[in-house]
């Protein structure tokens, strides 16, 4: 390390640190301003830090490891998360949730399932994933920060605890950064995560652009198209995917066929599958619910969530394709000629950056990473505590405590969940592992409960609770046999669960969950009348509430039915068009293929046109909407005197 990278780095670090600290006195007051920032905060910045909490170093590196890999065509690989609930959340489910005015996801759930035992039911079961969620991705990112620093710093920092434990490298940076991250993150809850996000937002920017203007300028065109193969830059759907690297290359082709997506065609019908069914569920109850809640009114969270899509995909992608194009032309052959495995992948991002990055740009690159490590970890240790806290010690152990209480107890939240996100992260495998675990195991738990709480009047609380119950179960069981896959004898059906990639349980897994929502929502009796109406009156979903407006218009209120589902659905269509846009516009420049761009950049601006008049001038002309639904309120509330 130059002592010039060295110093930007340590610049960075005290920076973050200091400012976090420094506004944490905002925080001090009562858990809404701890967790939610008073909802005072401004839309744009919100924006920036969801934007920056998406922007982590474990994922990047997966990135850069699948389009070196897989080509243009891995923007699709992202839907697994999937990404598309930005869309969706955008579109319709940010004015959804926003209008709820509470503080949790979970509190959430008491306003669609009311607050008896089926509410409180479901209200514990969604607390609970949303902590094992917190913990689950802190894991995530130890592993992947500690992988990153060990090819990046000189020293090591390997510490031998006992005659048969040592504490790697890896395993001591992580724990330093996390420490560090901790620190402001739980004395200054949302407004020193904010702030500092929107600081680690604009290094990461400025490092996207100075790495692909420095790759742009070092590679030639016709140095990049004698490795790049032709069927590299296509997006073109296939069922069974080929192995088109040729040559010195033609290594990877085997990596190809061993990942578990060779068959691409099953992959992509799963990622549809479950992209469509996660994102009209709505985001987890985690770091990206807590900036809607956090924002001032619906309006502003439909643009917060619509600002989060614009300003995250251009600038990360940038940074990717600049990194993949050093990749290919440098360490490329050396990789092709070694035994790769799927974890050599995830370490292209660090060795890139450390034998093939100049000083003063590497400084900064890594600061970069670690702003995008700290800003999505930090977003996840403010998001886990506040169910813990707000949803079960508040409301089931210690209801009338001070607000100073609270946030000593938030503080002691926030240290456990991050200790057993450590704890987890000591045994994750790899980056790859824990990522398909995340998202289709765990997830799958989570999908089809809360599609049907939107769409469905009958669904209940039992259902909820154990539809969720049965799929993190589920899940859960997935999980331990991964982990022991190699104790299963050959041909046997649990060796064959085990080898599956975790992707193709997913239909499993949201299956027996579905079922668990049906059994408890038929063998229990539907939600209050007065809940069901009162949540059909603000939040004003479409789907299956006709019987609820029946007995509202019974009542002689002036309900209507929300039309929207087509429009909605139009503009996510769109919205995912316009989303992939972002995605291979810098990939497709980077690489020199300036016809597929251009066409990238015509799709942009005819989508963005399109999103402009179906999707923009709606929202900007909420107001009317909102009359309409002050004046159903006041009648709600006439009725209840009376």
């Amino acid at each position: 390390m130059n002592i010039l990278d060295t110093t930007i780095i340590a610049v960075y670090i005290f920076l973050t640190v200091g400012i976090g600290i420094w506004i944490s006195k905002k925080a001090s007051t009562n858990l809404d301003s701890y967790f939610l920032g008073g909802k005072n905060i401004k839309w744009y910045f919100l924006g920036l830090s969801n934007g920056s909490g998406m922007f982590d170093v474990s994922g990047t590196a997966w990135m850069v490891g699948i389009l070196f890999l897989y080509g243009a065509k891995s923007f699709m690989f992202m839907w697994m998360w999937p990404i598309w609930n930005q869309i969706f959340i955008m579109m319709f489910l940010a004015v959804w949730i926003r209008r709820s005015n509470i503080m949790t996801g979970s509190e959430w759930i008491l306003t669609r399932f009311g607050d008896d035992k089926a509410g409180r039911a479901s209200h514990l079961i969604v607390a609970i994933f949303a902590v094992i969620a917190s913990i689950g991705f802190i894991a995530y990112f130890f592993e992947g920060v500690g992988k990153f620093m060990t090819v990046i710093l000189p020293w090591d920092l390997s510490i031998v605890l006992t005659e048969n434990w040592e504490l790697t490298s890896a395993h001591t940076y992580a724990l330093l950064i996390i420490f560090l991250t901790t620190i402001y993150t739980i004395k200054g809850g949302m407004y020193s995560v904010v702030a500092t996000e929107v600081l680690q937002y604009l290094i990461m920017v400025l490092c996207g652009l100075l790495v692909a203007i420095y790759s742009y300028l070092l590679v030639s065109d016709t140095h990049l198209s004698s490795i790049i193969p032709d069927e590299w830059n296509s997006i073109g759907i296939e069922w069974k995917l080929q192995g088109f690297w040729q040559g010195d290359y033609s290594e990877f082709n085997h990596l190809i066929n061993t990942q578990g997506y060779k068959m691409f065609g099953a992959f992509l019908g799963m990622t549809l599958f479950k992209g469509f069914f996660a994102s009209i569920a709505g985001p987890t109850p985690s770091y990206d619910m807590q900036r809607i809640l956090s924002t001032r009114n619906e309006k502003e969270a439909a643009y917060m969530s619509g600002f989060t899509n614009l300003i995250l995909f251009i600038p990360r992608y940038l940074l990717i394709g600049g990194i993949v194009v050093l990749a290919l032309v440098f360490i490329a052959p050396e990789l092709a000629k070694s035994n790769i495995s799927g974890n050599d992948l995830e370490l292209i991002l660090p060795q890139v950056i450390n034998l093939h990055v100049p000083v003063g740009i590497k400084g900064l690159l890594l600061a970069g990473l670690l702003a995008a490590f700290m800003s999505t970890f930090s977003a996840f240790v403010n998001a886990g505590p506040a169910y813990i806290v707000n949803d079960l010690y508040k409301k089931y152990f210690n209801p009338k405590a001070s607000g100073r209480h609270y946030i000593k107890v938030s503080h002691l939240s926030s240290a456990i969940i991050v200790i057993f996100g450590v704890v987890m992260g000591f045994f994750a495998e790899s980056i790859n592992s824990i990522t398909l675990w995340i998202t289709s195991a765990l997830y799958g738990g989570y999908v089809a409960a809360n599609f049907l709480k939107w769409i469905w009047w009958r669904f209940n609380g039992w259902g909820y609770f154990w539809g969720m119950l049965s799929g993190l179960i589920i899940a859960s069981f997935q999980f331990i046999i991964d982990k022991n896959k190699a104790l299963f004898v050959p041909d046997t059906f649990l060796f064959e669960i085990a080898h599956m990639p975790a992707i193709y349980l997913f239909p499993i897994i949201f299956g027996f969950s579905f079922t668990g929502c049906l059994i408890g929502t038929y063998l229990s009796p539907s939600t209050k009348w007065q809940t069901l109406k009162s949540f059909y009156i603000n939040v004003r979903p479409w789907g299956f509430w006709k019987p609820v407006r029946d007995r509202l218009r019974e009542e002689g209120s002036p309900v209507y039915k929300n039309t929207s589902f087509e429009i909605d659905m139009f503009n996510c269509a769109i919205g995912i068009i316009w989303q992939s846009s972002m995605i291979l516009i810098p990939i497709y420049l980077l690489v020199r293929d300036y016809e597929r761009m251009g066409i990238s950049i015509t799709i942009f601006l005819v989508t963005s046109v399109i999103l402009k008049f179906t999707w923009f001038d709606r929202i900007r002309n909420l107001k009317e909407i909102n009359t309409e639904n002050s004046n159903v309120k006041k009648y709600s509330l006439a009725r209840k005197a009376s």
